[in-house]
């Protein structure tokens, strides 16, 4: 301690120096010690080194007034409070000072200092009295000041500590408002910008009186439009104040807007771009509010995009077009910022500011795309020709958010959705693009580099858009691309866009509409693969690369001639092919470009396709580029001009086979996929020894550790199996042993198991001796027959039963002869009593397999076994029973179907099993099959539907579902009909067999689906509460597999589903357990029901919900019981990057439930899953944290920062938090934290 302060003293000895140098040294030295975490100042010193280095802001030296600046920040968290308080005092005293050097230094080290103060969360009372301070000063100085750059000094000082410690100055906030709001009719510009500035700030932590008396006071000011200079500063105002807080202008904006609307016709041009601004924040933070005003608003944007009043536009004559060019190029030279404009013209800046907010209207209001291709598009594309580059840049950009509006959403959710309501602005557009192209082909050939690239973005947009909608166009457009391309004065950057233009266009148009072209468009492209800047050429051999497939498609016949351009092509590309000390970029693009070139033209190569495989070797046995050439070659593999690969093929063949021990998995994949073309198109030419070397590779493959390597892996042998049969004796020890272990796997399913029942029919097919049908059957069946004997270890999932059996189906299939003497040994091991019940199992399930695809009626006895089985004691082997009755019907309807019909009504013990085997006859047999036997089964399932036992019933849904898909136009009315009987149980289960008729596909129930879903969701407000259960279970279910269906409905159905998020205290009981009362709600499950439907449509309607009314009830969510706290965590994690605005305005609401979830404590003697509940729960919240926070301007909010420094200072909330950002960092993509 002594040493410290001895040292510090020697300092500030130092500092007393006449030599500046020594005071220099000195005060660096003691920065040094200041931000040295250990130092501990005593008073007395604390004392002398701030009055030294208050003394040193007025050095005579600039450099060391600089340093003493920077001392003070680390000072500041070293010193008491008090010292503070004197550093800060004299820094205001001395901004108020007459010298200019002194008020710039001291206001230095004003922001030094409040950059420094703690944040007020953390509790410290020395950041608000600091602020205190500062803040009396301050708002004297700016009061009463002359001098406007103290004013100005001071303003700024203010925003800062108004942006990072605003909360803390509560208290002062009244006395800040009053202060500022007479700087808004300052004499100085400068003075007004920088208030606004501060107000902006200041309303964000401000109460909501003092907001409504700024607005208050603004809409008084603007209806006394005293002058026009102030009306101007005071509609800034209203969009600073609208851009930093829009949440809370909302309610406001009904009387300011009108008062905006009339300001807009005032002739005076800054005063109009100040209103376009302000309407421009008020549509992208004030969505809701800003509804009804939105017409009159884009009425009042179109009118004014096209005000140029000194300037005559005459499109019909072309000498005017003429000279404007001429007239443009001597401009350019002079580089005026205005171009040929006289300076005092600012209306291009009213026409900027309309063309700005009308992009913000298009990208916020999906709904109303059809009247934007009425009136917006026309006048847009009109303006095109403007002259102003900024203004024709924005109204670009505004076109282009508009078409991004139209693109249709190319996901799963809307694929079956094509009807035909999201096609008319496709409709209204395809009419427009003659227009469009007639507005920017001329400037494709103007000098403006700016004015073309945004020419070429928006083309681009529209091919993306509209694919082949420009096809009528292409002779309009090459010029301009030409052009581009060949232009010495074109940038690199106007080549790329160019280059990446044409590529879009190439990929969307048919290749017929290129080929007059050709000639004009190949040699410049070739040209730019030689260019020396290497993005360009990479972007050149990707339209290199669709060009060689537009010249001479392969697909279908064309008579257009490629020789004469195939030498020119070949070589461009071969140059970047060779050349070894390029960019990885290049190297690839080059690699894929050559592969292409070969698979359209290698018959026209003649003498040159030898060498140039020769390269492609070479490129193999490169680790950077063998994925890439691995790709290549399967392309060339696969030309059908049958590529002569045979003087490649010896030595390639063995460095393909070792890839398949590399690690790197695309590798693996890729090889295995060429490998296989080539087994394939190369037979002839292909040695066992080859072969041999790629086999030994392949057992380490097939493993469950990755199912779709070993899926792929079983392909490649199947095709072996089928071109070499001679060569699969070789294989078979390893890589049967492998698959073997696959199909037992509890893993296998999907691709994989299809591959594998694909090898093992091509396998019994090449009549291989050790591999006969026996013999596989016994090794597919050895684990389970032996499992049985007590010295079995292993014990097979259920689901390895189901792969077995049909594999053994698979076989049977390949060998008909074999099948009966199988399917009699299946009988006898059901019959024998001795049999395990996993023996059994493996044999209905087998016999269900067979008996689909082949007709069992011969077996007698299998009726009578099938219905012993139903007796047994193990669940499985009954299940297996029930299955297997299901799917043998299915291969025999006629003999099958009226037996099982009879049993169900006459066995009302066996029905749940008997039901089940039903199901199976309807989801698997032909409609036509089952059309005769409609009536019967319908009959008997309304029976049952009213049965008691809930899982009966779900079945007996799941069948009437799935039958009424047979026949929907009769079946449909029938299940509505149903929906008035008294019963309960049976309207809940119409209701879900509805659920089962909704597919993710196209059917062709869905049009009559939609016309009566309304009907069936009426039961969300049915008396019973387990019937608005399962109709919340289908609107999910409709919601997520085909929105169609219901967003036509949401306005009748929302409140019925918001209703249901309700806590019912009525259905709250306790129960008396011993000597514990325990408190059971029946309404959970319902309300679960509901936040589950909630989310589901936040992912397919999300722009059919009024977000406000949403998240309201998202609010209650998070203070309900845990399942459902839960669930509202995820879903506000995912508001957060969806509406996020929306979110802003609601935050403080969403954070109090969120801190308490955080900050409960269990108690001490609570069992171990109460705390794993709490800790699950803690996580979800701290996931919903981390989406907030990605929000932008969230942590201006006073809440959030307070939430996020108590995040901080608490340790284990700390801990906790970091881990949750750590996970989320090394997920993909934000979609992946969505179901976490």
């Amino acid at each position: 301690m002594a040493s410290v302060s001895y040292h510090i003293s020697s300092l500030l000895e130092k500092m007393t120096s006449t030599d500046k140098d020594f005071r220099f040294m000195a005060t660096n030295d003691l920065m040094m010690e200041l931000q040295k975490d250990s130092i501990k100042l005593d008073e007395d010193s604390e004392k002398k080194v701030v009055k030294m280095l208050l003394k040193l802001l007025e050095d005579k030296n600039g450099e060391v007034q600089n340093l003493a600046v920077k001392c003070l920040g680390p000072l500041v968290g070293k010193v008491k409070e008090y010292q503070v308080e004197t550093i800060v005092d004299t820094l205001c005293t001395n901004m108020l000072s007459d010298k200019e050097q002194l008020r710039d230094i001291s206001s230095i080290g004003l922001k030094t200092v409040i950059s420094e103060l703690p944040p007020a969360s953390t509790g410290s009372t020395m950041t608000a009295n600091v602020c205190k301070k500062i803040t009396a000063q301050l708002t004297g100085a700016i009061g009463k000041q002359e001098d406007v750059s103290v004013q100005l000094e001071a303003l700024d000082i203010l925003s800062d500590m108004l942006s990072r410690l605003g909360g803390t100055l509560y208290s002062f906030h009244s006395s800040i408002l009053n202060c500022l709001l007479p700087q808004l009719t300052s004499p100085r510009l400068a003075v007004r910008k920088r208030a606004i500035i501060a107000l902006g700030h200041l309303v964000l932590t401000c109460s909501g009186n003092i907001f409504s008396e700024l607005t208050e006071h603004l809409l008084a000011e603007l209806k006394k439009n005293e002058s026009t200079s102030t009306t101007r500063t005071y509609i800034q105002c209203v969009a600073g104040i609208s851009r930093q807080a829009g949440h809370r202008i909302g309610e406001h904006l009904e009387k300011i807007i009108p008062l905006i609307v009339q300001y807009c016709n005032v002739e005076d041009d800054e005063l109009r771009e100040y209103c376009f601004q302000a309407f421009e924040s008020f549509v992208r933070r004030c969505p809701k509010e800003i509804d009804p005003h939105i017409p009159n608003v884009m009425g009042l944007c179109l009118k004014y995009i096209t005000f140029d009043p000194n300037y005559n536009y005459d499109n019909e004559e072309e000498e005017e077009e003429e000279m404007m060019e001429t007239e443009n190029g001597e401009d350019e030279e002079q580089e005026s910022d205005d171009e040929y404009s006289d300076d005092d013209d600012i209306s291009w800046k009213v026409r900027r500011s309309a063309a700005k907010c009308l992009e913000a209207i298009v990208s916020s209001r999906h709904d109303l795309l059809q009247d934007f291709y009425k009136t917006l598009s026309p006048v847009l594309i009109s303006r095109f020709k403007e002259r102003e580059e900024n203004v024709k840049a924005d109204i670009f950009s505004a076109y282009i958010s508009l078409l991004k509006q139209t693109l249709p959403i190319q996901s799963w959710l809307h694929a079956s959705d094509a009807s035909g309501k999201d096609d008319v602005p496709l409709t209204m557009l395809q009419n427009q693009v003659p227009k469009i192209v007639k507005a920017l082909h001329k400037q494709l050939k103007e000098k403006s580099i700016k004015s073309r690239q945004g020419c070429f973005s928006l083309l681009t947009e529209l091919a993306n858009v509209l694919p082949g909608c420009l096809a009528d166009h292409i002779p309009a457009l090459v010029p301009g691309i030409v052009f581009s391309l060949a232009d010495k004065s074109s940038s690199s950057n106007m080549r790329i866009d160019t280059l990446s233009f044409l590529h879009v266009l190439l990929c969307n148009h048919q290749p017929e509409v290129f080929h007059p072209h050709i000639k004009s468009l190949l040699p410049p492209v070739v040209t730019c693969i030689g260019d020396p800047f290497y993005k360009i050429t990479s972007e050149a051999l990707l339209v290199t690369q669709q060009l060689v497939k537009v010249i001479r498609p392969l697909d279908r016949s064309c008579t257009f001639d490629a020789k004469p351009y195939v030498k020119d092509l070949f070589a461009g590309t071969l140059k970047r092919l060779k050349a070894a000390d390029i960019d990885q970029e290049v190297k690839e693009r080059a690699i894929s470009c050559m592969g292409q070139i070969i698979y359209n033209l290698g018959d026209h190569l003649s003498t040159d396709l030898q060498p140039t495989l020769k390269i492609f070797l070479e490129r193999l046995k490169n680790e950077i580029t063998r994925l890439t050439t691995v790709k290549a070659l399967t392309l060339i593999a696969s030309s059908p001009l049958k590529i002569d690969l045979r003087p490649i093929l010896g030595e390639g063949f063995s460095i393909l086979a070792s890839f398949l021990r590399k690690n790197q998995r695309a590798l693996k994949l890729s090889t295995l996929t060429a490998l296989d073309i080539l087994v394939k198109n190369y037979s002839d030419s292909l040695k066992p020894a080859m072969i041999e070397s790629v086999l030994t590779e392949v057992p380490a493959l097939i493993t469950e550790n990755d199912m779709h390597v070993s899926q792929v892996a079983t392909m490649f042998l199947t095709t072996l199996a089928k071109v070499y049969p001679s060569c699969i004796s070789k294989i078979s020890g390893s890589v049967l042993a492998e698959i073997f272990q696959l199909v037992h796997s509890p893993l296998l399913q999907g691709g994989a198991l299809n591959a594998i029942i694909d090898f093992f029919q091509a396998l019994v097919l090449t009549k291989t001796a050790t591999m006969g049908y026996s013999e596989l059957m016994k090794q597919l069946t050895a684990p389970i027959y032996s499992s049985g004997s007590a010295g079995a270890s292993v014990t097979l999932h259920k689901q390895a039963y189901y792969s077995v059996a049909k594999c053994v189906a698979a076989l049977s299939l390949a060998c008909p002869k074999e099948a009966p003497v199988m399917v009699n040994q299946f009988i006898q091991d059901v019959k024998n009593p001795k049999s395990s019940s996993a023996v059994k199992v493996l044999a209905f399930l087998s016999l269900a397999e067979m008996g689909r695809t082949t007709n069992l009626s011969a077996q007698r006895e299998l009726k009578t076994v099938i219905l012993e089985a139903f007796t047994s004691p193990s669940e499985e082997v009954k299940s297996a029973a029930s299955y297997a009755l299901g799917n043998i019907s299915v291969g025999n309807l006629k003999e099958y179907l009226p037996f099982m019909l009879k049993e169900i009504g006459s066995q009302p013990k066996r029905q749940y099993l008997l039901l089940h085997s039903l199901k199976e006859v309807i989801s698997s047999s032909p409609a036509d099959g089952l059309k005769p036997y409609v009536e019967d089964i319908w009959a008997l399932l309304f029976k049952h539907c009213e049965c008691t036992e809930e899982g009966t019933r779900n079945v007996v849904a799941e069948c009437l579902g799935k039958l009424t898909l047979v026949n929907p136009s009769e079946l449909l009315p029938r299940l509505k009909k149903q929906l008035s009987s008294g019963s309960p149980h049976a309207r809940s289960t119409v209701v879900t067999a509805i659920k089962f008729t909704i597919a993710d596909q196209p059917q062709p129930i869905d049009a009559l689906l939609k016309g009566c879903i309304g009907d069936f969701l009426k039961t969300l407000q049915d008396p019973d509460l387990n019937v608005r259960r399962v109709a919340l279970a289908m609107f999910n279910s409709a919601a997520h597999n085909k929105p169609s269906l219901i967003r036509d409905l949401l306005n009748a159905v929302l409140p019925s589903l918001y209703n249901e998020t309700k806590v019912r205290k009525e259905l709250i009981r306790e129960v008396e357990m011993g000597p514990f009362k325990h408190t059971v709600d029946d309404g959970l499950d319902v309300r679960k029901a509901a936040f589950e439907c909630m989310y589901t449509l936040l992912e397919s309607c999300l722009d059919r919900l009024d977000i406000y009314e949403y998240l309201n009830h998202v609010e209650d969510g998070l203070k309900d019981h845990y399942d459902i706290r839960m669930l509202t965590f995820i879903m506000l994690a995912r508001l957060s990057t969806l509406c996020p605005n929306s979110v802003l305005q609601r935050l403080e609401q969403l954070i109090e439930p969120l801190r308490a979830t955080c900050s409960t404590k269990v108690k001490a003697g609570s069992v171990k899953q109460e705390f794993e509940k709490q800790d699950e729960l803690k996580r979800s919240a701290m996931r919903a944290v981390a989406a907030l926070l990605t929000i932008p301007e969230v942590e201006k909010s006073p809440v959030m920062a307070e939430f996020s420094s108590q995040i901080r200072s608490n340790p284990e909330m700390a801990s906790l938090f970091e881990s949750i950002q750590k996970d989320s960092a090394s997920l993909p993509t934000s979609e992946a934290m969505d179901m976490s």
